[in-house]
This record gives C-alpha cells, structure tokens and sequence, in this order.
C-alpha cells in the first residue's frame, strides 16, 4: 500500500548546520512530519509544509471493536501486521473496549506475518511473535509471501493502512482466501480552509523549491489529485521534471511519480534517516552551482547566493534571473531572454526594475553587467 518509513534519524546520517542552507524543501506528510521537519530545518533548510493528506484516529471506534470481535470468534488462521502505528492502536483501543486479552488469546495460534521490522516491534509489543517478514517491505510483497506460504484457501486478517489498497485484498480474495480486514486509522483530505497544499503547488509550479519529500503514495496522489483540481497539474508535473527534485522514502511511494515521467530519488532502504541523507547528499552534489567571477567564486545553493564573503537570500524573480545568468556562463543573454525565465514574464520596465533589486540583493557592484542594445552579463 505505501512505503512507512521505520527509525529514526540515525547518527550514520551525519550533521552539519549549513548542510541544507539556502535549500528550500516542501514536506507532504503528515505523521512523524515533525522528525523530518526538525532534521532538515537544523540542516539549514527552509520547509514548506503542507500535509496533503492528514491521519485521523477513527472518532467513533465502534467499528475497530466490531471487526476486533469479529477476529477473537474467527480466530484467523493468518494475520497481516503492516504498520507498527496501526497494531499498537489496535491493541489500545481493544483495550479500551475491554477485548485486550481476548484478542491476543484469539491470536496465540495464529500465524503471524509482518511487513516490515516496525511492525514486528509492534507485534512484539501486544506479547505476540510472527513468523515472518515480507522481503521488500511492501504490503504487495506481503501479500505475495501469503500466497506462496498458504496456496490452499485461509482465514486471513489484515491490519490495513490508513489508506486502504483494495487490489491487494482482492488479490487474497481470488486465491480462495477469507479476508478479515481491521483499520485502526485512515487518511483524511486536508481541510478546505488550509491552504497550505495550494501554497505547496503553487511553489512546486513556479519552481520555487529546490525539493519535495513524500512517504507514502497516497499522499502523492493527493497532492496531483488537488493540482488536478485547480487546473494546475501539468505546471506541477513539469516544475518537478524541470527543477524541483522529487524525493520518495520507496519505491510504492515513487510510482505514481513514475508514471508522471517525473525523475525521483529514493534511498536503498526505506527509511526516515536514509531519505533525509540521500536528500542531503542530492542537493549538496547536484544542485549547488559554482563559477568563478571577477568579483571571486559564487555559489549558489537552492535561494542563496554567497559571493566575496557576502551572503544574500534571493527572491524568486531575482533568483530566476541570477540562475540564467549563470547557466550563459559569461555570455550575453537578451532581454527577452531573461524576461522568459522568470516565473511571471516581464515587460522592459518590470525587467529594469528585476534586475536593479537583483543588484541591490546581492551588493556586488558590477557583478551583473549591462552589453548596450544587447543584453545583460555576468563579470566573469
């Protein structure tokens, strides 16, 4: 169903507070949102958040104790363990509800199967032990696994994700398996009054962030499904195809970005602390450009340009224009030229007016340097 990201922030990810400056990264999730926001900010970066699906715990838990006694009276021959989050509150509302011990009763014979190392620790925890772990760390692979180990028809209970992947339970379905289902929690679309998500489109189609983070695939989904929306999907496919690097915790997570045709990285192992490094290393290898002026080097890494010991944040139209500059390498670039690469296309005026702010910004006095009658250079 998703990629869930299991551990923390582990000291192999190693640390340093400008790692990530002048970087300004979007971050879709919302559960263990923080642990990823705090990891990149302490980096340097600048994060947009904006949870394009929230997880809500269900208000009323009648139908979680419903399916729960539905399971203790079956006593399923098989049970799929897919998030550490989801068995630990479905042991804590069993508890609540006065089921607790019968649950794990019911469940003392049955075979256990978990689909990833964070999940056991959740099995583990309600005084459970399973049997085995799917080999990619997948609800799919899990399901494959309960294929291959159980080929005649089984009771099988799954404890689902917050969003529910129907064709893995019809999958279970048509190999003559009864499927019991439990879903301690779910996805929510976010409100109508947060505008955050407009706020991440927004900024993902006028390519003014140099990265986005995603942990699961429906929060993907939803983030295209609400671009779709506001009529603004194919500026957002192309923002992430042209400069804005997708980042996914996996390879479920990355698909529906695939299938867009937009490039996305993603660590071997699918963890929170493997993500945040490869996203590190990504934007300090690739995305940081570097040229030697006549006023000393410039680097300019995501909004940030640092020149002759100085250090300035651009805005987006004053970075548009830096970035073509540089990128002609010393060569003239025309007026209309650098008027079309900015996110709003600009009249002679408003481009004078760009490129005077530019300057200001950077306090390089001729670092940007006008060719009569043919357009702008950078002092190389």
């Amino acid at each position: 169903m998703n990629d869930v990201p299991s551990g923390g922030e582990s000291a192999s990810v190693g640390f340093r507070s400008d790692q990530l400056d002048g970087f300004r990264i979007g971050v879709t999730s919302d559960r263990r949102s923080a642990d990823l926001i705090d990891a990149l900010k302490r980096r340097g970066a600048t994060v947009l958040h904006a949870p394009t699906l929230t997880m809500a715990d269900k208000v009323d838990d009648d139908p979680i104790l419903a399916d729960t006694r539905a399971m203790i009276d079956t006593r399923p021959d098989v049970l799929l363990a897919t998030t550490s989050y989801g068995i630990r509150r479905w042991f804590e509302v069993a508890d609540a509800g006065g089921l607790g011990d019968e649950l794990v009763e019911g469940l003392a014979d049955t075979t256990i199967l978990v689909r990833g190392p964070k999940a056991r620790g959740g099995i583990r925890a309600a005084g459970l032990n399973d049997t085995g772990m799917s080999d990619q760390e997948t609800t799919a692979s899990l399901v494959t696994k309960t294929l291959a180990d159980f080929p005649e028809p089984k009771t099988v209970a799954i404890q689902l994700h917050g969003y529910t992947d129907e064709h893995q339970l019809d999958r279970l379905r048509a190999a003559g398996h009864r499927v019991l289902t439990v879903a301690p929690y779910r996805w929510l679309s976010p409100d109508t009054s947060d505008a955050r998500v407009e706020r991440l489109i927004e900024a993902i189609s006028g390519q003014q962030l140099d990265a986005v983070t995603f942990t699961s695939a429906p929060a993907v989904d939803a983030l295209f499904s609400t671009a779709e929306a506001l009529g603004r999907l194919s500026e957002v496919a192309e923002g992430f195809r042209s400069a804005v690097l997708a980042a996914a915790v996996g390879p479920v997570t990355a698909s529906p970005l695939i299938s867009l045709g937009i490039p996305v990285i993603q660590p071997d192992r699918f963890r929170l602390g493997a993500l945040i490094k490869l996203v590190c290393d990504e934007l300090e290898q690739q995305r940081v450009t570097r040229i030697n002026t006549r006023h000393g080097p410039l680097e300019l890494r995501g909004a940030v340009v640092r020149i002759d010991g100085k250090r300035a944040v651009l805005p987006p139209t004053a970075l548009a224009l830096l970035r073509t500059l540089v990128t002609a390498g010393g060569d003239v670039v025309s007026r209309a030229q650098l008027a079309a690469s900015t996110p709003a296309l600009l009249d002679d005026h408003a481009l004078e007016v760009a490129l005077s702010r530019l300057r200001q910004t950077v306090k390089v006095p001729g670092l940007v340097e006008t060719v009569i009658k043919r357009g702008y250079r950078l002092a190389l």
